[in-house]
């Protein structure tokens, strides 16, 4: 190698040391917009039928998912901040936690929680240890709000450019194929990707759907003083929870059992009705939580991808990498399983195709004849 081709290298590898420092330090919003990617991917494609531009499917892919997860989060906070109000209303919060003089007990004594309420609690002084609270901690929300808006504006950029130009990335990783043996591994491997990572947003799916169904028909059951209350939001939430793994949908169902079931217990009623509490947990735990979990999760856990593999993806990725490892963990497991069935057996001198071949006669149950055999 002369000077020049080394001085060049030497710059090449001091870019993609920065870019991959970047892309480190980024890894969280980059690993969820690869995901939104591989969900909204086949969405994107679909609606090349309605001969939309390519920027205006890219609009309407990322809002048909965007939209109704960010109005399900919004509604969820603002049906939660109304419903502790409503519990601070009829028990004595409050005076349990000690709370008589602080903001808490402010906020409690506020009756009307409307615009013109509120401005005359401020004038008030009644919302002046709210205030202060908050400016206490002005800091901390601000970095906290200001980095949620920060990865959330990097999700939505890179999986908009993702849609639009991953084919010209694909191309371009092309242009390295050394004997055909890139290209199969790219494609083998964003084939399975797409189909684990899509299958985890039909899951979420079907699971909300199951959900929705079971909360609604335990409450045409159920006596009213223990429904659940919002099933169709409970429901939704509980979709959503089935990506966390081990705990999963159980962060969700449990919780609201003991929402259910507080009014019961604090008002003195009849604690006989304990029961269909009780049976909402273990109807809860069958039909939504185990039955889909054997059922429907093989079907959509991609094409190759050992499910039990998976599953522990699903475990060690957020203890290794944090939260964003529910996404990356899968990923990582995808490239490093299609690259052992694909590329790695090329490099130490196999071929594939023997190797499917030798799969192929080792399903072929004892004592069964093959037609070449005749």
């Amino acid at each position: 190698m002369d000077e020049k081709r080394f001085v060049i290298a030497l710059f090449g590898l001091a870019v993609a040391l920065v870019v991959g420092f970047i892309g480190y330090r980024f890894i969280a919003p980059l690993t969820v917009a690869v995901f939104l990617y591989y969900s909204t991917r086949r969405l994107f494609h679909r609606l090349e039928r309605f001969r939309l531009p390519a920027r205006v499917r890219a609009v309407v892919s990322l809002s048909l998912i965007g939209i109704p997860l960010i109005g399900l989060i919004g509604y969820t906070v603002l049906l939660v901040l109304i419903e502790a109000r409503r519990f601070i209303e009829r028990y004595p919060v409050a005076e349990t936690v000690g709370a008589e003089n602080s903001w808490v007990g402010d906020l409690a004594a506020l009756s009307n929680p409307t615009l013109d309420g509120i401005v005359a609690a401020y004038r008030s002084g009644q919302l002046d240890p709210l205030i202060e609270f908050v400016s206490e901690q002005a800091s901390l929300l601000a970095s906290t709000v200001g980095g949620l808006a920060l990865n959330l504006l990097i999700v939505i950029v890179v999986t908009y450019y993702l849609l639009l130009d991953g084919s010209k990335f694909h191309e371009w990783l092309l242009t390295f194929d050394d004997d055909a043996v890139v290209r199969e591994y790219l494609e083998t491997a964003d084939a399975e990707l797409e189909a684990v990572l899509y299958g985890n947003l039909l899951n979420v799916i079907a699971i909300s759907i199951i959900a929705v169904v079971t909360y609604t028909v335990y409450n045409v059951a159920a006596p009213a003083a223990v429904e659940v209350p919002y099933p169709a939001l409970a429901g939704a939430l509980t979709g959503i929870a089935s990506l966390i793994p081990v705990i999963g949908m159980k962060i969700v169902y449990v919780p609201l059992a003991a929402v259910t079931s507080v009014p019961t217990v604090l008002g003195g009623d009849d604690l006989t009705l304990l029961v269909y509490v009780a049976g909402f947990l273990v109807v809860a735990a069958v039909v939504v939580d185990t039955i889909p979990d054997i059922v429907l999760r093989p079907y959509f856990s991609g094409k190759t991808t050992h499910v039990g593999l998976l599953m522990l993806a699903y475990i060690f990725g957020p203890v290794v990498f944090g939260f964003h490892g529910l996404f990356l963990a899968p990923i990582v497991l995808v490239l490093a399983l299609t690259f052992a069935d694909t590329a790695l057996i090329r490099l130490l001198g196999g071929d594939p195709d023997e190797a499917g071949a030798e799969e192929a006669a080792a399903a072929v149950p004892r004592g069964q004849r093959r037609l070449d055999e005749f």
